[in-house]
């Protein structure tokens, strides 16, 4: 019983620490929360500036923290985005030269306003939300160059409510980004992971899993391609430690 009492111990004492240097209390915001990030535009797949604005949309917050772009997949698939100091995780997939994925590791509203206080992050958004607004950008950037029948097929496309996973292993699993019903309808995945830092639950688990986000997002261009029926929806996409992380 008692051995059992160490162990529980220090579990949670494992959980309530965080990395090296993280403060160990809520600390002045550097900026305030953002009620609407409607203006907020997703940059070029391969810009650092996406995952930021991604960071921003998904916790309704002006801290983007600092993002490192990957050139390889297996440093991706390793890194844990932190809160304290900011920062946050990028890899971009490609089909030949064409960005069609661009994964993202941030983090969660609820760790913001731990961390920098209550008023650093507003309310919480989901990766089928990011999607929606991708799959919008897409239609009006077909819409805006006269390429009214792409603009409106991407506007028909169906976003999914896909729920998110709580290990980081199904969300590195092989994925499928669009699917085509029997009648032609088009879905979209926006497939991710979840650590609510409010649960009760987060005590208990290690500070490298504590209020993560992480999302598989299509890219602007990818959907366009879709709409004009230059790429067929279906096929799965990897995050396999081979996976195609640069143009080619």
């Amino acid at each position: 019983m008692r051995a059992w009492v160490i162990i529980v111990a220090g579990t949670v004492l494992a959980g309530c620490s965080g990395p090296p240097g993280q403060s160990t209390g809520p600390i002045a915001p550097r900026q305030a929360r953002l009620d609407d990030t409607d203006g907020i535009v997703l940059p070029a797949p391969a810009s650092a500036e996406f995952c930021r604005a991604a960071q921003q949309i998904l916790a309704s917050t002006s801290l983007t923290g600092t993002n490192e772009i990957f050139t390889d997949m297996p440093s991706y698939r390793h890194s844990k985005p932190s809160a304290d100091p900011h920062r946050i995780y990028q890899v971009v997939t490609y089909d030949g030269a064409l960005p069609v994925v661009v994964s993202c590791k941030v983090k969660t509203a609820a760790h913001l306003r731990a961390v920098y206080g209550p008023d650093a992050a507003g309310a919480q958004q989901s990766c089928p939300d990011l999607g929606r607004r991708i799959q919008r950008q897409a239609a009006a950037e077909l819409a805006a160059a006269g390429e009214t029948a792409a603009a409106e097929r991407v506007a028909a496309i169906v976003v999914e409510d896909n729920e998110p996973y709580a290990a980081g292993s199904s969300y590195l699993a092989d994925f499928a980004l669009t699917t085509e019903d029997a009648d032609g309808t088009l879905r979209l995945n926006s497939y991710g992971l979840f650590q609510n830092y409010d649960s009760w639950i987060t005590r208990f688990l290690p500070w490298q899993v504590q209020g993560q986000h992480y999302c598989h997002l299509a890219t602007v261009d990818y959907l366009k391609g879709v709409g004009r029926g230059d790429i067929q929806p279906g096929g799965l996409f990897t995050t396999a430690e081979d996976a195609p992380v640069t143009p080619r």
